[in-house]
């Protein structure tokens, strides 16, 4: 049986299901507990992974991204739930990021590029 569904439908469906990309494929997230750092949260791992230059424009956020990388960050930054961001647009390899005013647009660039240092 075949589906057909949406990349940001996927992206959804993966994170919320707690999957993790490994070299072998989607497997479930399983926390160690060898003493290793816990896993970045999913914002911090798709803004360092797939943020490749943040541009503002007057209330926006234009985030380029490698081709393919869009959608999943689109979906690492409206699962952070953010009270700056109306919303997200996402193509192949640019997120609009969508906020209320400038103010709101500094808030968020600043986090994004606390998070990609």
């Amino acid at each position: 049986m075949r589906l057909r569904v949406t990349q940001a439908t996927l992206s959804r469906d993966i994170a919320e299901l707690r999957l993790v990309k490994t070299a072998e494929g989607y497997k479930p997230f399983k926390p160690h507990d060898d003493g290793a750092q816990p896993p970045l949260p999913a914002l911090a791992r798709a803004v360092r992974e797939y943020v490749l230059d943040v541009r503002p424009a007057d209330n926006l956020l234009v985030l380029k991204t490698p081709p393919g990388g869009a959608q999943p960050l689109a979906a690492a930054v409206d699962g952070e739930k953010l009270a700056e961001v109306a919303g997200t647009i996402a193509g192949d390899d640019t997120v609009l990021v969508i906020t209320p005013s400038r103010v709101a647009r500094t808030a968020v660039q600043q986090r994004l590029e606390v998070l990609l240092r």
